[in-house]
C-alpha cells in the first residue's frame, strides 16, 4: 500500500478538484492509501459527494493555509498548522511516502527541501514535469527550481531525469539534451558551453547533443536539461501555444454551418488527437532528489490531473526511484 498525502486548500480549484482526484485515485486500484491535508470540517463536507472505501482515506486537519502570494520560507516557518507543511511532514517521518499539492510553488520548493531535505550528494533538486510530443512524451528539467544553477547541478539533473523517464515513464534508455540556441557544440552561453562537454562524458546517461527550442515538439529528446529560467519559459510558451492553438480551432469550426458539421464528422479523430497534447494526462511535476516524494501540479489542476498524480507515485516508490538516484549520484 503506497501512502499520499494530498493538499486540499491548495490550487485554484480546492478543495473540489483535490478531494476528488484523491477519491478516483483509490479506486484506480487497491494499492493507493490517500491523507488529506486541510480544514478538517471542508474535507469531510466534499467526501460526502462520493462512496470510498474510509480506510483508505485518512483526514489531516490543517486549519491554515499558505497563500501564492506569500513569501515561501516565511510561510513555511510560521504556518506550521498549514495543508502544505503537514503534508510534507508526513512524508518527512515517513507516514506517506509522497506529497501531492496545487498549491504555491515556492513554498512547495522551499518546504520540500527544508522540511523534506535531499538526498545526500543531491546539490539542487529540480522539477521535471512530463510534456507530450510528436512521438509521445518527453521530460523537462529543470521548470522553476533553481535560476541560478552551476553546470554540475545540470548533470545531477540529467542522471535524475533519466532515471525517472525511464523507470516511471518506461522509455527505456532515454535520449538526454541539452537545450540551446543551436546544434553545435561551440554554441550557447557559458553555462551551456560548460556543461555540454561534462554531459558528453558522463557515462550514466544517453547524451545527443543540444536541442533547440523548436525541436521539443518533435521529441527530438526524451529529456530536457535546462536552468530553471529557460525551462519554466519553454514549458510556458509550449502551453500558450498549445492552447491559443485550440481556441483557434475551436473558433473555425464555428463558423458557419458547413464548418460546424465538418465538426461533427472529425470531432473523434481531433478529440483522440487533442488528448495527446493535454498536459493533464501526463500528472504534476516531481521534485527530484529528496528523501520523499513530492509532486506539484498546475495550480488549475483538475481531478484528472491530481488523480494521476497520485499514481504516478506508485510507480515511483515500487521502482525505487530514490534508491537508483542516491547510487547514481553518489557512485564512487
Amino acid at each position: 500500500m503506497v501512502s499520499v498525502a494530498v493538499d486540499v486548500m491548495g490550487g485554484d480549484n480546492a478543495p473540489v478538484e483535490p478531494v476528488k482526484g484523491a477519491v478516483n485515485a483509490i479506486a484506480s486500484g487497491s494499492d493507493i492509501r490517500v491523507f488529506l491535508c486541510g480544514k478538517k470540517d471542508v474535507i469531510e463536507s466534499e467526501l460526502k459527494k462520493y462512496q470510498y472505501e474510509p480506510s483508505r482515506v485518512e483526514i489531516v486537519d490543517a486549519p491554515e493555509v499558505i497563500e501564492t502570494g506569500e513569501a515561501p520560507v516565511m510561510a513555511i516557518r510560521k504556518k506550521k498548522d498549514s495543508s502544505i507543511v503537514k503534508g510534507l511532514n508526513l512524508v518527512k517521518d515517513g507516514t506517506c511516502d509522497a506529497f501531492v499539492s496545487a498549491g504555491s510553488s515556492g513554498a512547495i520548493l522551499v518546504g520540500g527541501q527544508v522540511i523534506v531535505g535531499r538526498i545526500k550528494g543531491v546539490e539542487r533538486p529540480p522539477l521535471a514535469p512530463v510534456f507530450p510530443t510528436d512521438k509521445g512524451i518527453s521530460l523537462l528539467i529543470d521548470c522553476g527550481a533553481n535560476v541560478d544553477a552551476r553546470a554540475s547541478h545540470l548533470v545531477q539533473f540529467a542522471k535524475m531525469g533519466s532515471i525517472y523517464m525511464e523507470h516511471v515513464l518506461g522509455v527505456k534508455s532515454p535520449k538526454v539534451a541539452i537545450l540551446n540556441i543551436g546544434a553545435e557544440e561551440e554554441k550557447g552561453n557559458m553555462l551551456v558551453k560548460e556543461t555540454y562537454p561534462l554531459l558528453k562524458n558522463c557515462p550514466e546517461i544517453n547524451f545527443i547533443g543540444s536541442v533547440e527550442a523548436r525541436e521539443i515538439p518533435e521529441g527530438t529528446a526524451d529529456v530536457v536539461v535546462c536552468e530553471a529560467f529557460a525551462g519554466n519559459v519553454a514549458l510556458k510558451m509550449y502551453e500558450g501555444v498549445g492552447k491559443t492553438m485550440i481556441g483557434a480551432l475551436k473558433e473555425t469550426f464555428m463558423t458557419s454551418l458547413r464548418t460546424k458539421l465538418a465538426y461533427m464528422l472529425v470531432k473523434p479523430v481531433l478529440k483522440k488527437t487533442l488528448k495527446r497534447f493535454d498536459a493533464t494526462e501526463y500528472g504534476g511535476a516531481p521534485l527530484l532528489g529528496l528523501n520523499g516524494l513530492v509532486v506539484k501540479t498546475h495550480g488549475n489542476a483538475t481531478h484528472k490531473e491530481i488523480s494521476t498524480s497520485i499514481q504516478q507515485c506508485v510507480t515511483f516508490k515500487e521502482q525505487e526511484i530514490n534508491k537508483k538516484i542516491n547510487e547514481v549520484i553518489n557512485v564512487v
